[in-house]
C-alpha cells in the first residue's frame, strides 16, 4: 500500500465502514441523493468510496474531496441506518484526511481556511471584536449607504451574494446580558451555560433567555464571561487539530463534575459537543474527563423537559408556531420531541406541524456558502413548506437553520398579494417570553 492509503486506514475506523449493509435505507432521506439520484451522492455511496480508498482501489485525488465536500454533513442517514453506522466520524475523518494530504489546495481556499478556522475561531476575543465592527458597519448606516451607492458592485461575486445573507449583530454580547454567576434564592440544581461563538454576538438574546428560563426553574447558572468556539465548524471542515484543542479548553474551563448538566442552546454546537469523549479517546490526559463531559452535556429542551419545566400559565395573545429541525438537534442529538413539548406549553401558541419539518434547510455550517445552487433549492424547498403552514412564528434551534431561514423566507414571501412574512425565532425565546408575562402580570396584581 503507499503511504497515502496507510494514513487513510489508520484514521478511519474500518470495522464502522464494514457496518454498512447497502441497504439503501438512507438513500430517501439524503438530500444530496434527493437531488441527482446518484449513488456516489448518498450516504452509503460515499461510504463506498471510503473504503475503495482505504483499501487501495481508489486514489485519495481532488475528485474524492468533491464529493465529501458535497455531503451536507446533515445526518439525516443516521436516523435511517438500522446498522448504527457512525456516519459523523467517518466522514469528518474523511475530510480531515482530504486536507492532510492538500489534495484541494488552493491559495483563496487556503486562506479563507486559516484565517476563519485557525484565527478568528479559536479567539473568541478577536471574534468579539470583529462582530463590534460589524454592528457598527450594520447599525450606523454605512451598510445601507453602500448597498445604495453600488458600492457593493465592486466585491467579489461571492462576497456581493454573502453580504445580504451576514448576521444582525446585536448591540450587547453575552457577557454583556449574563453575569458569571446567577441564581435564585434557593436552586435545586447547579448548571452552565455554552455561549457559543456566532449565538455570543448575534444571537445573545437566545443566551440570556436560556439562563432566564433555567432561574426561573430553580437552577444556580454559571456562565463563564469569555468562551471558546465548541470546534464543530473545524471538525465538519477537516481540522480535527484545532477541534481537539478547542475541546480541550472547554474541558479546562467547565469540569463536568461540577454541575448537573452543561446547557447548550444551538443544535449543531450541542451536537458535536456531545461527541467530546469520542474526538478525545485516545487523549490519555482527557479522554475519562471528556466521557464525563458527554454526559452532562444537555440540549436546553432536552433538560427542561428531563427535570420536568415549570409550564408558564398566564393568557396569551393566540399565534400560530411552525416548527423547523435543526439537522444536528434531531438527527445528531436525538432531540425532536422536546421542543415541541415546549412550544406547546406556551399558552396560546398553537403548533402547527410543518411538511419535511426534518428535512435540512441548506445551510449545513458553512454548507450555503461553498455549495450555494443547491443550498438556495433546499431553502426555496424548506420555505414553501413553512409557508404552506401559515405559521405566523417559525421556531428553529439552531443559529445557521435561522440565518437561512430568515433570508429564504425575505426573498421568497410573496408580494402580490402581499402576506406577513413569519417571524423566526428561538424555542426558547418563546418560553422566557411567557415567563417574563407571567411575572409582569403577577407583579401587577400584587399592586391592586
Amino acid at each position: 500500500m503507499t503511504n497515502k492509503s496507510d494514513n487513510l486506514l489508520k484514521e478511519l475506523d474500518y470495522s464502522v465502514l464494514q457496518q454498512c449493509m447497502h441497504c439503501g435505507m438512507c438513500l430517501p432521506t439524503c438530500p444530496t441523493y434527493d437531488e441527482t439520484k446518484l449513488e456516489r451522492h448518498s450516504p452509503r455511496g460515499r461510504i463506498a468510496l471510503m473504503r475503495a480508498i482505504a483499501d487501495d482501489e481508489l486514489e485519495l485525488t481532488k475528485a474524492f474531496g468533491d464529493e465529501m465536500y458535497y455531503c451536507l454533513g446533515c445526518l439525516a442517514c443516521v436516523s435511517a441506518c438500522p446498522a448504527g453506522v457512525n456516519y459523523p466520524s467517518l466522514f469528518e475523518t474523511a475530510r480531515a484526511e482530504i486536507e492532510r494530504q492538500s489534495v484541494m489546495d488552493h491559495p483563496k481556499r487556503d486562506f479563507l481556511r486559516w484565517s476563519i478556522l485557525r484565527v478568528l475561531f479559536t479567539r473568541p476575543r478577536l471574534l468579539r471584536l470583529v462582530g463590534r465592527m460589524l454592528w457598527v458597519w450594520q447599525s450606523s448606516g454605512l451598510q445601507g449607504l453602500a448597498r445604495r451607492s453600488g458600492v457593493m458592485r465592486l466585491l467579489p461575486k461571492n462576497l456581493r451574494r454573502l453580504e445580504p445573507q451576514s448576521p444582525t449583530v446585536k448591540k450587547r454580547f453575552s457577557h454583556q446580558l449574563i453575569a458569571p454567576a446567577e441564581s435564585t434564592a434557593k436552586p435545586v440544581r447547579h448548571v452552565a451555560v455554552l455561549t457559543g461563538c456566532i449565538q455570543d454576538i448575534a444571537f445573545s438574546d437566545v443566551n440570556r433567555a436560556t439562563v432566564d428560563v433555567l432561574l426561573a426553574n430553580d437552577c444556580k447558572v454559571h456562565t463563564p464571561t469569555v468562551q471558546p468556539c465548541c470546534g464543530s465548524l473545524h471538525a465538519h471542515n477537516g481540522d480535527l487539530d484545532s477541534a481537539r484543542k478547542l475541546a480541550r479548553r472547554q474541558l479546562d474551563l467547565f469540569n463536568p463534575d461540577d454541575y448537573d448538566a452543561i446547557i447548550s442552546n444551538a443544535g449543531g454546537c450541542g451536537s458535536h459537543l456531545k461527541s467530546y469523549g469520542h474526538l478525545l479517546k485516545d487523549d490519555p490526559k482527557y479522554a475519562e474527563l471528556a466521557a464525563r463531559w458527554d454526559a452532562k452535556l444537555k440540549d436546553i429542551h432536552e433538560y427542561l423537559v428531563e427535570i420536568d419545566f415549570r409550564k408558564p400559565t398566564c393568557t396569551q395573545a393566540k399565534t400560530t408556531v411552525a416548527y423547523h429541525e435543526s439537522c444536528h438537534l434531531c438527527h445528531g442529538q436525538q432531540v425532536s420531541a422536546q421542543p415541541r413539548a415546549i412550544l406547546r406549553a406556551i399558552p396560546g401558541a398553537k403548533l402547527v406541524e410543518c411538511e419535511e419539518a426534518q428535512w435540512c434547510c441548506g445551510s449545513a455550517g458553512i454548507y450555503n456558502i461553498t455549495q450555494p445552487d443547491t443550498a438556495n433549492r433546499l431553502q426555496r424547498r424548506k420555505i414553501a413548506n413553512i409557508l404552506a403552514t401559515d405559521a405566523q412564528i417559525v421556531a428553529t434551534a439552531n443559529p445557521g437553520c435561522h440565518l437561512q431561514l430568515v433570508n429564504g423566507l425575505k426573498e421568497s414571501v410573496p408580494t402580490n398579494p402581499p402576506i406577513a412574512t413569519p417571524t423566526v425565532t428561538h424555542p426558547i425565546l418563546l418560553l422566557a417570553n411567557a415567563y417574563r408575562e407571567e411575572a409582569k402580570r403577577g407583579q401587577e396584581r400584587s399592586e391592586i
